[in-house]
């Protein structure tokens, strides 16, 4: 959820008329809105930077449920929120959605200002969620998120922006093992050309930071680094 910035919405839909009517009313209400007319468009898209999707289930090829599936199976778009739309209105189908991890399931034909409403809903519930999720801890060692602050046992830990986001991901995904490349292209800028090495200097200062701490960062020889419990 992204907080400090105008909410961005993308609606996946092959109406594309749908898609318009959707844009328009969702903009007036104050949103950023983008469209994708087939869930292969859609992945061409940077999905983790929306805060919310609505996806149509029945469409060609990729279905609304196939795409669903594969951006929750995938760490960077997971926790995106997501109202399927669709003309299906069987209780199986339902099911179906919200066992993929939908957040709600709005059948069609609908109004307008119910999408709107949903939308704002869902949003309004995520975004509860974020602002109580503000800190990652593990035992004293712990990371204010608001304040992008580290402290161990009490005590301030000094870390740079790249050792904070190093230790982030490692906080928020124990005992996953992160080669150098993927720890390169999740933290570091892509307009940055960085080496390999440049990933163990910032954890080897990083782990002279965080103390007693530092032993939980382990380093699997062939394979990368991950933070264990």
């Amino acid at each position: 959820m992204h907080l400090d910035m105008k909410q961005k919405i993308l609606v996946i839909d092959d109406e594309r008329d749908l898609c318009e009517i959707l844009r328009f009313n969702l903009a007036s209400a104050g949103f950023v809105v983008h469209t994708a007319y087939s869930g292969e468009e859609a992945l061409l898209k940077d999905i983790s930077s929306y805060d919310l999707l609505l996806l149509d289930v029945m469409m060609p090829c990729m279905s609304g449920f196939e795409l669903a599936a594969r951006l929750k199976q995938d760490a960077s778009t997971a926790d995106v929120p997501i109202i399927f739309l669709t003309a299906l209105n069987e209780e199986e189908d339902t099911l179906h959605g919200f066992d993929l991890g939908a957040d709600d399931y709005i059948t069609k034909p609908f109004s307008v200002r119910e999408v709107v409403a949903r939308v704002k809903a869902v949003l309004g519930r995520t975004s509860a969620n974020a602002s109580s999720m503000q800190e990652l801890c593990y035992e004293g060692l712990v990371m204010d998120l608001a304040k992008m602050t580290v402290t161990v046992d009490g005590e301030p830990a000094l870390l740079t922006k790249t050792e904070f986001e190093i230790l982030k991901l490692f906080l928020e995904n124990r005992g996953q093992v992160f080669s150098r490349q993927e720890l390169l292209d999740k933290v570091w800028p892509s307009d940055v050309v960085v080496i390999d090495r440049t990933v163990d200097v910032n954890i080897t200062r990083m782990r002279k930071k965080i103390g007693r701490y530092s032993s939980c960062i382990v380093t699997r020889h062939g394979f990368g680094y991950l933070f264990v419990v």
